[in-house]
């Protein structure tokens, strides 16, 4: 038996706080900045594929390992709300706590330039193991779902099928800005660090929102 078409009736608000986290620098998009900056813009949008790849896999096993849960008990949806929205406050502190580190890290690539293949395989791995992405759809994603509607997987699936959608057109617009602009980005570190500061800004403001959220549910 196949899962029913259902549309969340907020799926234009998800996609607006799936654009925020998106475009919000973390672990993907300094990886893919990273690269542009060392290689240029054909190994950035390489990284992008991978990196998408791998967010969506997380996303399918989020959605499947999740949504027979939240289905069933009120108790583990706001019970993963907070966790999230807390987790989220904590990986946006520590972006700007880290962001001078970071920064310099990005500047520090050594090896020699990737092949296609291995950057997909990199970018993969980074995507998969994104702690923001995972945060997103284990915790955020949750919030527009329409549970009386049934068909959680099914909502679930298609909302991570859009946050893929916009994570490739926003990452990969880093990418190709940063490979076109890669010496004014390597010339000023402060830069990188402002970028990391205002990531981690915008995922400490979406995790408050997460918690508020939370207590207002039914």
């Amino acid at each position: 038996m196949g899962m029913a078409v259902v549309i969340p009736s907020r799926i234009w608000e998800y996609s607006i706080a799936a654009l925020l986290i998106i475009v919000a620098p973390g672990p993907s998009v300094l990886f893919t900045i990273a690269r542009a900056i060392a290689w240029g813009r054909a190994i950035a949008i390489y990284t992008v594929i991978g990196n998408i790849l791998g967010m969506y896999t997380m996303a399918v096993i989020v959605s499947f390992g999740l949504s027979p849960i939240l289905a069933k008990s009120h108790l583990a949806f706001t019970g993963v709300q907070w966790l999230g929205g807390l987790y989220l406050i904590y990986l946006g502190y520590s972006a700007i706590k880290e962001s001078p580190r970071d920064a310099e890290d990005m500047l520090k690539v050594v090896e020699s330039r990737p092949s296609p293949a291995k950057t997909i395989r990199q970018g993969y791995l980074v995507g998969a193991l994104n702690p923001k992405g995972f945060v997103f759809f284990a915790a955020i994603l949750p919030q527009f779902i329409d549970r009386e509607r049934g068909s959680i997987t099914f909502q679930m699936l298609l909302m991570s099928t859009i946050f893929a959608l916009i994570g490739f057109i926003s990452d990969g617009s880093w990418g190709f800005l940063a490979g076109t602009v890669r010496n004014w980005f390597a010339r000023d570190v402060s830069r990188l660090v402002r970028l990391r500061i205002s990531g981690g800004g915008v995922m400490i403001l979406l995790g408050l929102l997460t918690l508020v959220n939370s207590l207002h549910s039914k």
